[in-house]
């Protein structure tokens, strides 16, 4: 699904004003490429068992759970959050995939008794240091202050069917309001979210991967993808080793006897600012060959350096292992030279969140 990759004009600033603007102020992000998937019906929590590997049992309705889907052989097909509005109904909130046809086609016999259907929901979030200010205004103080992280409310917005979460793609503090009958009522919310926000500056941004790098968050189809397994991604606390069946489990528990040979970890590199999208890999070395990659990439303010997410060799793994990186010339400190980077810990930053780390995990701990 196309979504804008930047709104600020380059006479605004471009993206670094974008992030300015969200650290500093209340953005609102256009997040409808999160498709929501509802699994309802009798046996929808037994489904939803079988293709996350956390337990669904455990996750209590109201609330919602950053989850992951692996394949057979282990690899992720993709890391939603889900929620679970009731008893016997959830939404997978996807990340930028069709994996909506992958939960159909795991049913597509019938064995479950539920239905499985992508709905008329499109979600918008809310984030930066006022989004906190903006939501009291727009569900009030109570149920906006007393939400949890992961946590879920049901609200009404300007006459709009809305569903609240305490989850987002930043490292800063973030909501995300899922909105029923989207096509009929998408510009009743969005005048009412933009309203409630004009008092501290509101304005549209895309989607800030400068900070969810910052944060750790990972994002599917560049960071990980159906060839990377939890193992080498710091989500090897989303593996439910006590689950007597899930689909990928015999691979993941193989895996985690075997250990992985590749792990995704943080770089702070050298080279001029990287202010734009990586158009591929770039290719990571340790001074003889050709080692690993970096997915994704960018100027960090906060850190005052380029940081990237990279996959390497175990062994090369360790925080302060020196390596270099190959940049496009644009970014390169000397055109057709390496620059240097050191492996870093995960998060760059300290983010808005309970436990203080988001899907990456640098100890693993659940």
């Amino acid at each position: 699904m196309y979504h804008p990759r930047a709104i600020f004009t380059k006479e605004e600033g471009g993206l670094n004003a974008e992030y300015e603007h969200l650290t500093t102020k209340v953005a609102v992000i256009n997040v409808a490429v999160e498709r929501q998937i509802c699994v309802k019906g009798p046996e929808a929590e037994a489904f939803v068992n079988m293709v996350i590997t956390r337990n669904a049992r455990l996750i209590k309705p109201q609330t919602c759970k950053y989850v992951i889907m692996c394949n057979e052989k282990g690899g992720i097909i993709n890391d939603p959050v889900l929620l679970r509005l009731s008893e016997n109904e959830f939404w997978f909130s996807l990340a930028d995939s069709d994996a909506g046809f992958y939960l159909e086609g795991v049913n597509a016999m019938g064995k479950y008794d539920c239905s499985i259907e992508e709905i008329d929901v499109a979600p918008l979030s809310l984030a930066g240091p006022f989004a906190m200010a903006t939501m009291c205004k727009l569900i009030g103080e109570k149920e906006a202050q007393e939400m949890s992280y992961f946590g879920l409310t049901e609200a009404t917005i300007n006459g709009c069917e809305v569903v609240v979460t305490r989850t987002g793609f930043s490292s800063e503090a973030n909501f995300e309001i899922y909105l029923r009958d989207a096509h009929r009522d998408a510009e009743l919310l969005y005048g009412a979210v933009m309203e409630a926000g004009s008092e501290f500056g509101i304005r549209e941004i895309c989607i800030p991967h400068h900070s969810r790098i910052e944060g750790g968050m990972l994002s599917w189809g560049q960071d990980i993808d159906n060839e990377v397994n939890p193992f080498e991604c710091g989500l090897d606390w989303q593996v439910n080793t006590k689950k007597k069946e899930y689909i990928g489990r015999d691979a993941l528990l193989k895996i985690k006897k075997e250990g992985a040979t590749h792990k995704l970890v943080g770089l702070r590199m050298g080279g001029k600012p990287i202010d734009w999208y990586p158009s591929d890999f770039y290719h990571v070395h340790d001074g003889k060959e050709l080692v690993g990659y970096v997915t994704s990439a960018w100027f960090s303010p906060s850190q005052n350096t380029n940081i990237a997410l990279a996959m390497l060799p175990m062994d090369l793994t360790m925080e302060g292992t020196e390596l270099q990186v190959a940049l496009p010339d644009i970014y390169a400190s000397v055109v057709g030279e390496v620059d240097v980077a050191e492996v870093c810990a995960v998060p760059f930053k300290k983010i808005d969140s309970e436990e203080g780390r988001t899907g990456m995990s640098k100890t693993g701990v659940k």
